[in-house]
């Protein structure tokens, strides 16, 4: 319906990106925009692959993942893309994707400290890695508790979605969000090139220490603080 194409559009054009940015292979990850004034957001259909997408294939669904409009069936991460829509009312995008570095940090359970500063332009803590699911939640509603162990990591570390705008989950991969489609899928860019560099540092030199506290400041400060400055 032409009353969604707003969000279709945006949906199709975020999920786009992934395989231009070299962040999906085939049918993996997917991307969602929301509608706010609407309750309602697009996202992209399960198992088409990029190519043959198109913004009237995009499938509009509610907050609780139930589809309002399209043909195709919603992708399978619907429920966690819904769970965090219905909590943190100020996103209306997130994206998903199984980047290769991103996704080694995720299998290897490890969080990614901030080594340097590009990690430091964009957050000022390291990069989280959220605890395998338990078997209950695994065994359970899957996907929708995908979402709440993304929430309840954050709750659990004292950090908000305000302050950090992307997670890795163990043994999965990463999910990033923002105050766009296009802002979620810069984060998923952002995340993987971190990811990246981090591997490589941690190669080139094991006992490499944590970033200081004056430098990661500095740098975050710089480009989002009160008086920002900088830019590239």
């Amino acid at each position: 319906m032409q009353v969604y194409q707003t969000i279709r559009e945006a949906a199709y054009e975020a999920n786009m990106q992934l395989p231009a940015l070299g962040l999906v292979l085939f049918t993996f990850g997917n991307v969602s925009a929301a509608d706010r004034s609407k309750g309602l957001f697009a996202i992209k259909p399960s198992g088409i692959p990029y190519q043959e997408l198109s913004p009237a294939k995009m499938v509009v669904v509610d907050f609780d993942g139930k589809t309002v409009d399209g043909a195709l069936r919603p992708s399978s991460d619907t429920l966690t893309h819904a769970v965090l829509y219905k909590h943190w009312e100020d996103i209306c995008g997130i994206a998903h994707t199984h980047s290769t570095y991103a996704t080694a940090w995720a299998q290897s359970l490890r969080d990614i400290p901030v080594y340097g500063t590009t990690h430091a332009d964009h957050n000022t803590v390291d990069i989280p890695c959220a605890s395998p699911m338990s078997d209950e939640m695994i065994s359970g509603d899957y996907e929708l508790q995908t979402g709440y162990q993304i929430l309840n990591t954050l709750t659990a570390r004292g950090l908000s979605h305000q302050e950090i705008e992307m997670i890795l989950i163990g043994n999965h991969g990463p999910f990033t969000w923002g105050a766009t489609p296009a802002q979620a899928v810069y984060n998923s860019a952002v995340l993987e090139n971190i990811a990246h560099m981090a591997h490589l540092t941690e190669s080139i030199n094991g006992t490499v220490g944590r970033l200081k506290e004056s430098l990661i400041r500095k740098h975050y400060e710089r480009k989002h603080g009160p008086q920002s400055y900088y830019g590239q």
